[in-house]
């Protein structure tokens, strides 16, 4: 007798949407923001629930509409594949995982300024899809080339490394959205994946 495998459960409306609502809320409450983002620890104003708060600030449209897009492109699809508890995890993982890194660096560096924004989740995600369909081929606004999805992150987590270490675009967090790359990684690592089965 066969047996029906066992999909991942998906919940409804998808943790994906729930995301995008909640970001959404928080972005049109403005007033709370102060509270939410993340500060320094040497700040003075740091609160522990800041490390994921944070992720679901966003300081402008242009910020909100890209984050929300790529979670409606690249997360929907993962969470599918994963179910919603898996993807939850991931999602929140990379969220601290980026903000542990902002605060890294900020401590070493000793500037002050908060953080905010989902991006560093956003980056782990992009890993998850270029892990999951790497011969996908994305053809996306800002780069109107198709290229397959494991190029694309290898090349993405290249120009924030650069772009991190030569202070260019001194406004964008960007070793934050290298730690959410880095710990994404590490939780893919985790439950089995080795880069040699992606890039060969």
């Amino acid at each position: 007798m066969n047996q029906q495998p066992v999909l991942p459960r998906v919940s409804k409306p998808p943790v994906s949407i729930g995301i995008i609502i909640a970001c959404i809320v928080v972005f049109m409450m403005q007033n709370i923001s102060a509270q939410l983002a993340l500060w320094p620890l040497h700040s003075g104003r740091f609160q522990v629930w800041q490390i994921v708060s944070y992720g679901f600030l966003h300081g402008g449209f242009n910020h909100l509409f890209f984050n929300m897009f790529a979670i409606w492109m690249f997360g929907l699809p993962v969470e599918r594949l994963w179910g919603s508890q898996k993807y939850a995890q991931y999602f929140v993982i990379c969220v601290i995982g980026a903000g542990l890194i902002q605060l890294l660096v900020q401590y070493i560096s000793g500037e002050v300024y908060p953080t905010i924004g989902a991006s560093g989740a956003v980056f782990g995600l992009l890993l998850a899809y270029g892990v999951m369909w790497p011969e996908n081929r994305l053809f996306l606004i800002f780069f109107p080339v198709p290229i397959k999805a494991k190029w694309f992150v290898l090349i993405y987590g290249a120009v924030e490394l650069v772009f991190g270490v030569t202070g260019a675009m001194p406004q964008v967090a960007h070793y934050a959205h290298l730690g959410g790359l880095f710990f994404g990684a590490g939780l893919l690592w985790r439950w089995g994946w080795r880069p040699g089965m992606t890039w060969k």
